[in-house]
């Protein structure tokens, strides 16, 4: 079974691609992935993180408070399915 995963979502693909470089240059292994369609939200991309990085992708976050910026969320699997909680979400 897949390990639980973060990601930030996005309503802008120029966006995704601006944060996942800037996790990059703070460290971080991000990878751009499909917005899981149990979030559904945005442009369709996510950035995916390690669920431990999480306060570290948020300060990464909070330095430049993109304008597209949806929320953070956790998906894990349970009985084979995803599930998907908000972590933050700071604009609707």
């Amino acid at each position: 079974m897949p390990e639980p995963f973060a990601f930030a979502a996005f309503r802008s693909r120029q966006a995704v691609m601006e944060y996942e470089s800037r996790l990059k240059q703070a460290g971080l292994t991000p990878r751009i992935i499909n917005t899981p369609h149990e979030v559904a939200l945005g442009c369709g991309l996510s950035v995916q993180f390690d669920e431990g990085d999480y306060e570290k992708a948020r300060a990464v976050y909070d330095t430049y408070r993109p304008e597209s910026f949806v929320g953070f969320y956790r998906a894990r699997y349970q009985n084979g399915k995803m599930l998907c909680e908000t972590l933050a979400k700071y604009r609707a």
